[in-house]
């Protein structure tokens, strides 16, 4: 997984964004780097608070699957999705992969990822979201590429797609790469809107990747895009996403919604591709639609959301599902005009998916790329 690229140095901070708090530091008892905003903790009695983000609950399909305590790993094939579980002692879940996405969630050291200015949750994992080099599929267990993959990634503490994630949310630190240029810090989420107000479009959507990275970007198909001044150091919820897992985690992108291949342009475009897999398939947008359960979510899926009725047929919002918090509650990571960026905060509504919450109760779909 590639972490950085070419992007523009650090500019200024879009007008109106409110002053807030500092994260406090949390001491790492491994070794792993602090930050205010993602605090890397070893500490038993963390894990023990947080409830398991991932439980693997249907039955195993594949005959020869071994279930035993001597620590010797084994492979399963498990259902709804297709998916093939790599199983240690006792049992316990090591990785993830899901048959035709390149999503992959590994065990590993134990992080806290936390927002104390916008909320009391916390997320304690284990669990680390990487991109495969191509799509899952039954067997692939076998093949050399994933070999080299696994024993490269497997416990390795390069930054993943939740510590990414968190290198844009409120006062992140400014990140250079070779040729001093920043590609992380605190993102916004857009302009002030000329003609909203507070609650009602305060700031302008329309800001991609290449806007915050404020560069021009030459897509697949051939189509260069022009970052706009106004939207610098700016990714709105679609944006934030293509950020993470197009131009940091490096997943092909589309220049819009309908040319080119890759991640489209929009929530509604992600939502309704044929990219990745449907773990929430969508049925339609009307409250009816909410999904019956949400049990199926796995760390780094993306959660598709109908807020604005003047949207119509569309989706509107995405974002990323981290786990459970302490708490015990399902939490998503997006860009909100709110907070004016990427955010797990309350503010505009709690960022949980269970209950019903405003975000809860406008959930329809999810994917797994």
């Amino acid at each position: 997984m590639t972490a950085t690229g070419k992007t523009t140095g650090t500019s200024s901070r879009t007008a109106g964004k409110k002053k807030r708090a500092v994260v406090h530091t949390v001491t790492v008892l491994a070794l792993l780097g602090t930050s205010a905003f993602l605090t890397v903790e070893l500490r038993k009695q963390e894990q023990a608070k947080a409830p398991a983000v991932q439980a693997v609950t249907d039955s195993p399909v594949l005959e020869s699957s071994t279930k035993t305590d001597t620590g010797a790993q084994h492979w399963e094939r498990l259902r709804h999705p297709d998916r093939s579980v790599l199983r240690g002692r006792n049992g316990a879940v090591l990785a993830t992969f899901t048959d035709g996405a390149r999503t992959a969630t590994l065990k590993g050291p134990s992080r806290t990822f936390a927002e104390p200015a916008y909320t009391s949750s916390r997320v304690v994992t284990e669990d680390w979201v990487r991109l495969l080099p191509e799509p899952w599929r039954k067997g692939a267990e076998k093949e050399k590429w994933f070999k080299d993959w696994f024993k490269q990634y497997f416990g390795s503490e390069e930054d993943d797609v939740f510590a990414m994630g968190f290198q844009y949310v409120d006062r992140a630190p400014v990140k250079k790469d070779d040729e001093g240029i920043a590609y992380a810090g605190d993102a916004n989420f857009g302009p002030l809107n000329p003609n909203g107000s507070e609650g009602n479009d305060l700031r302008e959507e329309l800001s991609d990747f290449y806007d915050y990275l404020g560069i021009p970007y030459t897509f697949r198909d051939g189509v260069t895009q022009v970052p706009e001044a106004k939207r610098a150091r700016s990714v709105d919820c679609s944006g934030f996403m293509r950020l993470l897992w197009g131009y940091r985690a490096r997943y092909p992108l589309m220049s819009s919604d309908k040319s080119g291949d890759g991640l489209p342009r929009t929530a509604n475009g992600i939502a309704r591709s044929d990219v990745g897999t449907d773990v929430i398939p969508l049925k339609g947008v009307g409250p009816a639609d909410r999904p019956a359960s949400i049990d199926v979510l796995q760390p780094g899926d993306l959660v598709f959301f109908k807020l604005d009725a003047r949207t119509k047929q569309r989706l509107d919002h995405v974002g990323m599902y981290l786990g459970h918090d302490t708490d015990g509650h399902k939490i998503f990571l997006s860009s909100r005009e709110e907070v004016n960026g990427p955010t797990i905060g309350d503010k505009g509504g709690t960022s949980r998916l269970d209950g019903n919450g405003y975000y809860a109760s406008h959930l329809r779909s999810a994917k797994r790329l």
